[in-house]
């Protein structure tokens, strides 16, 4: 790389016609809501919960041993390349585009399967039990879905300037949420006492290891997604690492005191089975202490985890939505889906197609309720969630590679330790994405039940399982090569600008 190459962003002409459309309406406080529902999700606090101190013992080992090294890592990239698209233009300048289009697909396609495959489910779910009883397969069913399917990608396709309000408004319903229910179960503590496990329980176990760690490491991801409006922040070199590493604190806080709270006052033997619904059984049972009014604080409760559901898809719309958008007008995917609307500055085409996506999907899944293709679907919606956490293991080492092939570029924040502590934080995140993607893709790898079926859902055989897994990831890759092909055209009107923060370090010459 010639010296002043590393201060050159490589990009095309298509991207200079998109950028012109972005709009900077991403403040700090924006921000730091905006990563608070990134990373908080209320609808896996009660499958965390449910095994116990184990959940909370390995959330606590996690929370050291790579939540804290991925906001250190994300920290610096996100201060230094700042520019829209984030993870794709981290990976494309230290891997290439053709890794990056790939990469890029994984970690957008999990994110419209996630929404219907599981929030719609959820949010179906918890308005059936705590506010009207309609029948499973009734048309309420669908209209409850597909209303929260297309609000979320309604509100990805308004301006940032209104719709990062949701995400703001998502962030809040999750602190008040969680304050209510830690502050109302010191009350119930004292009027009925605790059910805390003894010290032995504490005690770190190899199979709840394997088994909680994909489960928490898809808990803790995201700091990284509001680097995907980079252009549209107002002033990400400074804000990015000091509202990422504040919600590194507040987030493990935000997921440690609700577990904690839940397994003091709820056996965990009565939380087997409930997974997504456990956390609003732990609060209707501590709701109690407030006598008459415990089914209307219940249903207050029940509507703030709803717009707490709703503020994730939102978010995670918004952020691997615009990645995607970014790879397509990059040249590494067709250059429809790289269009930015001029009145919104948002990828209405990215967005809508996640939309289709996830109601095809939530379709599927509500009429599938039993027999083998409901077994083969959900296998498949497993493997796909997983997508997201794959992507990891390429996103991570762009640390390490950016710091040797880029080592002047202006760094507002460096990770501290210099070049042990970069590889340091690489290591461990890269190994933490890698153990979680085999254990999730590959059940009992590790703890001795890999050659029986002793990990994997019922009534699905390995074979089945395993083959559904490689072709699912299989057909992706091959998505993602046809994806770089598409752009091919729009690769070919490149052009170099400087790399934001470093306009002084390129000579005149760089872009003619």
């Amino acid at each position: 790389m010639a010296a002043t190459d590393q201060y050159v962003d490589h990009t095309t002409q298509a991207a200079l016609e998109e950028k012109a459309k972005l709009q900077k309406h991403f403040n700090r406080f924006d921000i730091y809501f905006f990563l608070l529902c990134t990373i908080v999700g209320v609808d896996t606090l009660g499958q965390v919960a449910q095994d116990g101190p184990q959940g909370f013992l390995w959330l606590l080992v996690l929370g050291l041993v790579f939540f804290v090294p991925y906001a250190l890592l994300t920290a610096e990239l996100g201060a230094a390349f700042t520019e829209e698209g984030g993870v794709y233009v981290w990976t494309r300048m230290a891997m290439g585009r053709l890794v990056a289009a790939v990469n890029a697909i994984f970690y957008w396609f999990s994110n419209p399967i996630w929404i219907g495959a599981t929030l719609a489910l959820l949010t179906v779910s918890a308005i059936q039990n705590y506010f009207w009883n309609f029948s499973n397969g009734s048309i309420w069913e669908y209209l409850i879905g597909f209303a929260y399917i297309w609000f979320s990608v309604w509100s990805a396709i308004l301006s940032f300037g209104v719709g990062k309000w949701i995400p703001t408004l998502g962030a809040w319903c999750r602190i008040l949420l969680i304050g209510l229910f830690t502050i109302t179960t010191i009350i119930y503590a004292f009027e009925h006492g605790l059910h805390f496990p003894s010290a032995g329980k504490f005690t770190p176990t190899w199979t709840a290891f394997i088994a909680l760690t994909p489960l928490l490491f898809f808990n803790y991801v995201g700091f990284e997604l509001p680097n995907a409006a980079g252009d549209e922040m107002e002033d990400a070199q400074k804000d990015v690492p000091y509202t990422v590493l504040r919600a590194c604190i507040t987030s493990i806080l935000l997921y440690g005191l609700p577990i904690l709270a839940i397994m003091s006052v709820v056996p965990p033997s009565q939380l087997q089975g409930k997974g997504v619904s456990a956390f609003l059984d732990a609060i209707h049972h501590v709701f109690s202490v407030y006598g008459s009014a415990a089914n209307v604080l219940t249903k207050v409760a029940a509507a703030g985890f709803i717009l707490a559901v709703v503020s994730s898809a939102c978010t995670w719309l918004m952020g691997s939505d615009r990645s995607q958008a970014v790879a397509s007008y990059d040249g590494a995917g067709p250059r429809i889906l790289g269009r930015f609307s001029a009145r919104y500055g948002t990828p209405i085409y990215v967005n809508f197609l996640s939309g289709v996506f996830s109601t095809l999907v939530f379709l599927i899944a509500i009429n599938l309720s039993s027999g083998s293709t409901a077994d083969a679907f959900n296998v498949m919606i497993g493997v796909v969630l997983t997508f997201t956490t794959i992507s990891y293991i390429v996103i991570f080492p762009c640390l390490a590679i950016l710091r040797r092939t880029h080592p002047d570029v202006h760094r507002p924040y460096r990770v501290p330790g210099g070049m042990p502590g970069v590889w340091v934080c690489t290591i461990l995140c890269t190994s933490w994405a890698v153990f979680a993607s085999l254990v999730a893709i590959f059940p009992g790898f590790l703890d001795g039940q890999l050659l029986n079926n002793a990990d994997l859902p019922a009534n699905v055989s390995r074979v089945k399982y395993e083959t559904i897994s490689l072709v699912a990831i299989g057909v992706t890759m091959i998505a993602g090569f046809i994806f770089y092909w598409l752009g091919a055209p729009t690769r070919a009107a490149s052009v170099d600008i400087p790399l934001e923060g470093n306009e002084g370090m390129v000579p005149q010459t760089a872009g003619e």
